[in-house]
């Protein structure tokens, strides 16, 4: 079976490859030669991956599916949430996402936070969404040079390190992504 992941995001790609098993092929947009931003102008993460997932299925013909992730951070009223990547501006890094979330937190105790992915499916037109989420805190410096984004400040519940200071293996088998993945690979294999 082949499937097309639909994100520019290259660091989601390889997580993702090493999460679904043999026989699901998964194709990026650069595969399909599609070149252009995926539009992301929902207010959910529900609505932002069908919207992703419509337009490459709509646009290109392809069975595909695109996630959205948010980082909500208990205090902050569930931000960044679906502005995760954004949340330092339209153009920012990584580095600075986290950077205000630190600055954020910096006189706070409470630190509980959870990662939250969504996953829309579109296979002969038909939609379906899966769901994962992993809870645990905000650390109060960075720790780790694994996984990407918000990863070397989150530190899952049960645990002592960070994603950042998980192998992709270990990450996939307990974070957000890895349980919506798992869903969706149950759901292709019903």
């Amino acid at each position: 079976m082949k499937l097309v992941f639909a994100t520019n995001n290259p660091n989601k790609l390889s997580e993702l490859q090493d999460l679904v098993p043999e026989g699901i092929e998964i194709l990026s947009l650069k595969d399909i030669n599609c070149n252009e931003e995926l539009p992301e102008t929902n207010p959910t993460l529900e609505g932002n991956a069908l919207q992703k997932a419509k337009y490459v299925f709509d646009n290109y013909g392809f069975n595909c599916f695109a996630d959205d992730t948010g980082l909500e951070i208990e205090v902050l009223g569930g931000a960044p949430g679906v502005y995760s990547a954004r949340y330092a501006g339209e153009d920012c890094k990584a580095e600075d996402n986290m950077q205000k979330v630190l600055e954020k937190l910096e006189h706070e105790d409470n630190r509980n936070a959870k990662f939250r992915t969504v996953i829309a499916l579109i296979i002969i037109g038909e939609e379906n969404l899966f769901e994962g989420e992993c809870s645990g805190k905000i650390t109060k410096t960075k720790s780790g040079v694994e996984g990407f984004g918000y990863d070397p400040i989150f530190t899952p519940k049960g645990y002592k390190v960070t994603f950042a200071e998980m192998s992709k293996q270990e990450k996939g088998a307990i974070s957000h992504r890895g349980k919506a993945v798992k869903q969706l690979v149950g759901f292709l294999h019903r």
